[in-house]
């Protein structure tokens, strides 16, 4: 065999199990990532990461179908393809979620181990949080964690806002309880993105026993009768057969894991057939249960420009970048998410099903190029997420060719619940933003504008106007063995098929109430022990 582990994705679990794995010095580890190197400054520095977005840099370039729910437009769904995954294009949210979340997978779904006492002393291995190690928080971790200081006297006016509303104070939501406002936690290192590459998959190459390839896309994996024994990639126009003596781990993501499953056989059966591949593992669920958070914004025109509305000119940003990217320093080395808050769309709930996040300036406006010239009408927002959606979506095969991308269909807020939750989620921003202390800076608001008041203007809004946060979970869940939407067991390995797992955001069985890069990173440190038939301990 040419390597004991191949691991399919240098994403944010791709990364954290080949560090992990790779820590017995004996074994060979093979990654492979589709797309190319992270090196480059725009995914470096976190306020660049508004072109990332705005351009679809470092990207599959996936859409999803006309969506009903959202006016029949066709969504766009960044992933990265790119030496760290979606790590390296995302916002750098950290969060972990309710410890609700993770009780719910292990005592209502079933999936024994993922509890969030299980769960913990993985959160708690990953990361390096700036305050150090308590109960709750990891100190030494690879994955540096770090608040957000983003020097913006609306910061504190929205903070103050939030109070007036009734809102509590946390100053961190990653601890005892998720609810209440607090500022940004981010995975920056000296003013630098710190991605899952950078954290742990250049360290594991270090010791020399993990071996990236990159602009390798697999085609499909190899099977012998029900093991999985390697893969079939194509590079630079030539396919290859890699083999693996132990195990084969799919961390392609979402949308990517899914498709090599369908396209090895292992699916559903029907569509496996309309797409003459041959049926290895009658799995239903391939491909299914697709859900995501949404956010809507809203927007209000400042009445003076902000900090970096006044560096936006092309001189200043570019010595602001070049003072990130040299000494950590600078505006460059932050971005303008710097609140954050988990809040109740409804008082009669239990628990915070929507996030509201203050975004202090436009994230995707760029610099302009004459001196004294206004480059864009400053203004900030309160985006708003909703987290705990019932719709459910699918990603299906379009083509057998492995280099076609799939269909994906996410039929955003399908249920009425989700679609009163989200009404409601608008109205609770609203009343922040009309709370006294954000009276200075507000001149008007720009969206939905004043002009949409009742419920039916409201949802139109939200239709012409919400898309997906990036955080697409669950087209490959864990369940229990009598879930006939089932693909893998509570240990991420495929059902009927040995020496083959799928460690990434799409083993989700139910999302969770944060950012999703922090679960999936716990996810695969997990996975690894499960792997190597360890247990990390509290």
């Amino acid at each position: 065999m040419d390597y004991d582990y191949i691991i399919v994705g240098a994403g944010s679990a791709g990364c954290t199990v080949a560090y992990r794995l790779g820590a017995d010095a004996t074994s060979r580890i093979l990654v492979l990532e589709a797309g190319g190197s992270d090196r480059s400054p725009v995914i470096q520095i976190p306020l660049t990461w508004g072109l990332i977005l705005k351009n679809r840099l470092f990207d599959w370039n996936y859409f999803t179908e006309q969506e009903p729910g959202f006016d029949q437009r066709r969504i766009e769904c960044a992933r990265g393809k790119v030496i760290g995954g979606s790590s390296s294009i995302n916002g750098m949210a950290y969060g972990r979620g309710a410890r609700q979340d993770y009780d719910h997978w292990a005592y209502d779904l079933g999936l024994t181990g993922w509890s969030y006492d299980d769960v913990l002393p993985y959160f708690k291995r990953s990361e390096s949080w700036e305050e150090g190690a308590s109960a709750l928080r990891g100190g030494e971790g690879p994955l540096v964690v770090k608040r957000l200081h983003y020097q913006d006297s609306l910061v504190d006016a929205f903070l103050q806002a939030t109070q007036q509303a009734g809102y509590p104070l946390n100053s961190d939501y990653n601890g005892a309880s998720v609810e209440g406002f607090g500022p940004m936690q981010a995975t920056i290192r000296k003013g630098r993105r710190w991605s899952a590459a950078s954290a742990y998959l250049r360290p594991a190459v270090a010791r020399g026993n993990v071996t990236v390839r990159t602009g390798s896309t697999v085609s499909r994996v190899i099977l012998d009768g029900q093991k999985a024994i390697g893969v079939e990639i194509l590079r630079e126009g030539k396919t290859e057969k890699i083999f693996a003596a132990r195990e084969v781990i799919l961390a392609g993501g979402v949308i990517n894991s899914p498709q090599l499953l369908m396209l090895s056989g292992i699916g559903d059966p029907a569509q496996l057939q309309e797409h003459g591949i041959p049926v290895q593992a009658n799995l239903p669920g391939v491909g299914r249960n697709l859900h995501d958070h949404i956010v809507c914004d809203l927007k209000w025109r400042r009445t003076s420009p902000g900090p970096l509305h006044r560096v936006m000119r092309l001189d200043r940003i570019g010595m602001d970048v070049l003072r990130t990217w040299l000494f950590g320093t600078g505006l460059s080395g932050a971005i303008p998410a710097a609140a954050v808050g988990l809040v109740r769309s409804q008082p009669e709930l239990d628990l915070p099903d929507t996030q509201l996040i203050l975004a202090a300036a436009p994230m995707t406006a760029g610099p302009y190029l004459k001196p004294f010239i206004q480059p864009y009408v400053d203004a900030f927002g309160i985006k708003g997420v909703y987290l705990t959606p019932e719709s459910r979506g699918h990603v299906q095969l379009a083509s057998p060719d492995p280099r076609a991308p799939v269909r994906i269909q996410q039929n955003f807020l399908a249920t009425e619940s989700d679609r009163r939750a989200v009404r409601e989620m608008v109205k609770r921003m609203r009343e922040i933003g009309a709370q006294p202390p954000l009276r200075p800076y507000i001149a008007e608001e720009l969206a939905p504008g004043p002009a949409v008041c009742r419920d039916e203007e409201v949802d139109s809004f939200i239709r012409r106007t919400a898309i997906t946060l990036h955080h697409p979970v669950g087209t490959c869940k864990m369940a229990r063995a009598d879930d006939p939407m089932a693909v893998l067991d509570e240990q991420m390995r495929v059902r009927g098929i040995d020496q083959l797992r799928v460690v990434d955001g799409s083993a989700i069985p139910r999302t969770v109430r944060a950012a999703t890069n922090g679960p999936i990173i716990m996810m695969a440190e997990k996975a690894a022990d499960l792997i190597l038939g360890k247990k990390t301990k509290l």
